[in-house]
């Protein structure tokens, strides 16, 4: 062999490899952190975002396919974090990351994901991988990355094998904040960045099931005095901070373990008071278990930013950022609660809101804003739900 053909044959290895639980493997190049770790795998449709979606705590125990294959290019800034430090598990890419071209980067994506811990790997064929997650379901995979490019496939695929999955699993807890925090940030605006709420009109309770901060930051921009809660918190605490309304958050895994200890306190807050509750993603899901409905598990989830919901009482289509892999089964839906809102790509459930009570929710995310305002009067409504009971 020619030195020239053994240095073509270096450049070319491997040093990344993705695992899937029934044997497929693929090889790619590896970038940020190196190792191994097991999650399940989605896809994501998003051709922006990846920082926030990176640092969205919904994505805890996902790898995340990017089927946008531009990713990297505009770098990362501590302002774009959702969370203070990535919360997927990893990365897959068509293309390796970029340099960065943005006014705003401060850093490189590559740099970011090293120092954080989380692993990448380039140049697999996202378009297959995507559509073996549409036909097969989410499966359970195993990343690493070595830059030797030393693998043991076998012991991959059986640690694949071996990752529990989502069902069943309780993260929220994982996620949650420590302790309770005061947050006063609004939305961003141009030229100052994160201005702040100084003179808020109602007092409100955010239950952070892993709660992303520009959730909050809409909360603050229409309004609210927002106190965040960890996930744990009992009813008692919740009405001991006097609430005008009670916002139940985003967060990851199964709705129905972190139902074990969240539903219990949303119907002690439904059945001792008249407080407008507003409930997006997880808390969505949350508000329906208190309610009486059921959840299940989806086959791949909805994961991107383009995603349409009809509004049932307005006929109104918005677009919608998702990311949920668990959804409302709407049949469940007992008497006094009404469907709001469905999605137009398979039927299943976006919304729900009981008769007669200030009390809603949905299964998007209308902070993430791809509307790119379609779907901000949710936070209007529930600020005007507090102006009325006031």
């Amino acid at each position: 062999m020619s030195a020239a053909t053994a240095q073509v044959q270096a450049i070319a290895k491997p040093t990344a490899c993705l695992a899937l639980a029934d044997g497929t493997i693929f090889y790619g190049h590896g970038f940020g952190a190196t190792g191994t770790t097991t999650a399940e795998l989605c896809f994501n449709t998003a051709m922006t975002g990846y920082q926030e979606i990176m640092t969205d705590p919904s994505y805890a125990g996902q790898v995340v396919t990017f089927t946008f294959p531009h990713i990297g290019n505009v770098g990362v800034n501590p302002e774009d974090d959702e969370t203070g430090e990535p919360v997927a598990a990893g990365m897959v890419v068509k293309w390796d990351p970029t340099e960065p071209s943005n006014w705003r980067a401060t850093e490189r994506l590559i740099d970011w994901l090293e120092k954080r811990g989380r692993i990448g790997i380039g140049g697999l064929d996202t378009r297959r991988l995507t559509r073996a997650i549409r036909h097969q379901g989410a499966p359970h995979v195993a990343i690493a990355h070595d830059p030797d490019g030393n693998f043991d496939i076998e012991a991959l695929i059986a640690e694949a094998r071996a990752f529990s999955g989502l069902e069943g699993l309780d993260l929220a807890k994982e996620v949650t904040c420590a302790q309770s925090y005061k947050w006063d940030e609004m939305r961003w605006a141009w030229p100052d960045g994160y201005p702040k709420q100084d003179n808020p009109r109602h007092k409100v309770v955010a239950l952070d099931y892993g709660a992303k901060r520009n959730i909050l930051r809409c909360l603050a921009s229409a309004g609210c005095d927002v106190t965040v809660l960890p996930a744990t918190a009992t009813a008692d605490e919740v009405l001991a901070l006097n609430p005008d309304g009670v916002f139940l958050s985003n967060g990851p895994g199964d709705p129905a373990a972190t139902g074990q200890y969240a539903v219990p306190m949303i119907k002690t807050i439904l059945d001792t008071t008249d407080l407008p509750v507003f409930g997006i993603c997880l808390g969505h899901q949350m508000l329906a278990l208190a309610l009486g409905a059921r959840t299940i598990k989806m086959n791949h989830g909805h994961h991107g930013a383009n995603h349409p919901v009809k509004d049932k009482d307005t006929g109104k289509v918005e677009i919608t950022s998702m990311n949920h892999g668990f959804a409302v089964d709407t049949a469940s839906l007992p008497d006094g609660v009404v469907e709001t809102h469905v999605s137009l790509f398979d039927g299943s459930n976006c919304g729900l809101r009981m008769e007669n009570r200030p009390v809603f929710s949905v299964q998007y995310h209308p902070e993430a804003s791809p509307g790119p305002m379609d779907s901000y009067y949710l936070f209007e409504r529930f600020a005007q739900a507090m102006d009325e009971r006031a």
